[in-house]
């Protein structure tokens, strides 16, 4: 039995999917019962919990051999760091109570660098926590997601503009389907390094993309011209402002800060394994425009 925190989510309902295709028992703990008739028309049992409820998490994760667990940012948290923490110590919480054999955790590209870096702090933060537990563990830092870019894409179809905060617009930088690293983290609960007790594994896409490419894949899909333009870094607090928490814009507008240093968030240096997605791009963006 594989246990999947969060198997609602984009990778979560990879994961479970590609296990349940391979017949492997999953149970999909989610908070929200409305999502439930997805995971259960595949064949996964479902059990409820909420992420920061370290009791009945730890309820849910119980019995199963391997745990898939995920951290996610609530953009709307009126302090997002603090609120993360909360769920970091809850999932640990939970896990040392229910002891699965093997924890395998979503993280972030950027996660070795320690404290002081935006979001790849709260996952360096996530996996030292993670650390002090006495189970097998796999850390599979994920590069940044390709479908993000779908926040953008309406304003790009509307105006002919795709707004970025990466700057310049031309820098390439990794990403991944979400998908893919769902199918990653499939081949790792399923054929995991058993001699060692900790795994770090980076997962990207085929190759590495800019906001220009995200523009010409978007263009292509539409069958018009998108260009990218990057938004004056004064208009970044101002913008994430308008569609998330001023905690989460702050926390934003750091992690845009820490990339347009360049080259601190991607795969540890000295990484043995990196595995690549097969998604390409515009493959990943064509739900976007099929939905406008």
């Amino acid at each position: 039995m594989i246990a999947i925190l969060g198997a609602a989510g984009k990778i979560g309902y990879s994961t479970a999917k590609a296990l349940r295709e391979a017949g492997v028992p999953v149970r999909a703990i989610l908070r929200d019962p409305t999502k439930a008739d997805r995971l259960s028309a595949i064949g996964c049992e479902v059990a409820f919990a909420d992420l920061q409820d370290a009791r009945a998490l730890a309820g849910a994760i119980s019995g199963a051999d391997s745990v898939q667990v995920i951290l996610p940012a609530d953009p709307r948290a009126a302090d997002i760091k603090a609120d993360m923490r909360r769920s970091i110590e809850s999932i640990a919480g939970a896990l040392e109570e229910a002891r699965p054999a093997l924890v395998l955790a979503i993280s972030d590209y950027g996660a070795h660098l320690g404290e002081g870096f935006a979001m790849p702090s709260m996952f360096y933060l996530f996996e030292q926590r993670l650390r002090q537990l006495v189970m097998r563990r796999i850390f599979l830092r994920s590069a940044e997601h390709m479908e993000g870019w779908g926040r953008v894409a309406p304003i790009a179809i509307a105006t002919g503009i795709l707004p970025s905060f990466h700057d310049p617009v031309e820098k390439q930088i990794p990403n991944v389907s979400a998908q893919d690293v769902g199918r990653i983290a499939v081949d790792l609960l399923l054929r995991p390094d058993i001699e060692t007790r900790e795994q770090i594994v980076h997962a990207e896409g085929p190759r590495r993309y800019s906001a220009s490419d995200v523009a010409a894949a978007l263009s292509q899909l539409l069958g018009r011209t998108i260009t990218a333009q990057a938004l004056p870094r004064s208009q970044w607090r101002e913008s994430l402002g308008r569609v998330m928490s001023a905690s989460a814009a702050d926390l934003l507008t750091e992690l845009y800060e820490v990339h347009s240093r360049g080259g601190l968030i991607d795969v540890e240096p000295n990484a043995r394994d990196v595995r690549r997605g097969s998604t390409e791009l515009i493959d990943a963006l064509r739900p976007v425009v099929a939905v406008r």
